[in-house]
């Protein structure tokens, strides 16, 4: 939710270079074909009544999920939801929702009871997906202290009665792996420059807290448990360091599907060390990835300066997945090649997968 980490790429000249394409033209989109190409934008927090971020996802040929988090920075959950409601109404083929809940309560009687009714309004007014944020595994504590995880059995009624209405569950449990790294070990700089100026955040720092495979093993026993579940795991499921450690997340549970938002830079280090086992691990699992980016615009924030920043973001992931050119990434020190992948990939990519996923029922 950093929002200044998102702008490493936008705010600065996109510094093209030609290179080699992996395929012909005909076969790969270019930058050229960015507004033409009908795209999905399957992680965004619109937090604000204002409209500018729907104007650019229009001018952009985009539609967006705007995901909804039980997250102390942003506003309150029902203002949340009253933004949503609002441009839901107003242009439902290009803006969409998630809706999440509050953990205030957990563990009580009534609280599934009362949470699913809540979720159930939400689908009345159109969320098409439910978002557990990472309190869940970092932040929430039960009576005794205890730090309340996503495989808890206090959340099977809710899983359950997500399962039955097949409306997906956006997972996001954990930090970027970084998190539980020393700083120089980090491999990106936005990492290491938030890291550093936020010890409070570094989970390396934090031996007392629960270490990164453990989160990933409780999200992992959570999918495993809930077969028939349709999860969507944000961030890259957490997996955003190792395309490797990613396939076996999906390999291993055919009800999962993951999404990109806010670790292109993640992708890009490992794509310069070894261009085709990343880019194969895109072809490979075209039908499971979905384009996101995190993007956020809130109370505060300055809406039409917003546009530009959403505009070069997308434009410059466009160009490292949909192309063969050069683009120099600040946040690895390095020129990322594009993936060039096929425009067969991109389309599902950058659309089919989540029609498919949110849509579905």
């Amino acid at each position: 939710m950093r929002l200044n980490t998102r702008l490493r790429l936008a705010l600065a000249p996109l510094a093209l270079f030609m290179a080699v394409p992996a395929l012909s033209q005909t076969d790969t989109y270019s930058v050229a074909d960015f507004d033409k190409v009908r795209k999905f934008d399957a992680h965004v927090h619109v937090n604000v009544k204002d409209a500018a971020f729907l104007e650019q996802a229009r001018a952009d040929n985009f539609e967006i999920l705007s995901i909804n988090v039980d997250y102390p920075a942003f506003p309150s959950v029902a203002d949340q939801a009253a933004a949503a409601h609002q441009f839901h109404k107003a242009d439902p083929q290009h803006f969409h929702y998630a809706a999440t809940f509050s953990m205030k309560g957990f563990g009580q009687a009534g609280w599934a009871k009362a949470t699913n009714a809540y979720l159930d309004s939400e689908f009345k007014q159109g969320a098409l997906a439910v978002k557990v944020w990472k309190n869940v595994g970092m932040v929430e504590r039960d009576a005794a202290n205890r730090l309340i995880f996503i495989d808890d059995k206090g959340f099977a009624p809710v899983f359950k009665h997500l399962t039955q209405k097949k409306i997906p569950l956006i997972a996001h449990q954990g930090e970027p792996r970084n998190c539980w790294l020393p700083v120089e070990q980090m491999t990106t700089n936005n990492d290491k420059a938030y890291f550093s100026n936020h010890p409070e955040y570094h989970m390396y720092l934090h031996p007392e807290m629960p270490s990164y495979e453990s989160l990933m093993a409780r999200r992992d026993h959570m999918v495993a448990a809930n077969p028939k579940l349709r999860v969507v795991g944000a961030h890259m499921a957490s997996l955003e360091w190792s395309v490797d450690e990613a396939a076996k997340f999906l390999d291993a549970h055919p009800n999962a599907v993951i999404e990109l938002a806010a670790r292109i830079a993640q992708i890009q280090y490992q794509s310069v060390r070894d261009y085709n086992k990343v880019r194969d691990f895109f072809i490979r699992y075209q039908d499971r990835i979905m384009y996101g980016t995190d993007l956020t615009l809130n109370p505060g924030d300055d809406a039409q300066g917003f546009k530009k920043v959403a505009h070069g973001y997308w434009l410059s992931d466009w160009t490292y997945l949909a192309t063969a050119e050069t683009q120099r990434v600040a946040d690895i020190d390095a020129d990322a090649r594009g993936l060039a992948l096929p425009k067969s990939v991109i389309d599902k990519i950058y659309y089919t997968n989540a029609r498919r996923e949110f849509f579905k029922k």
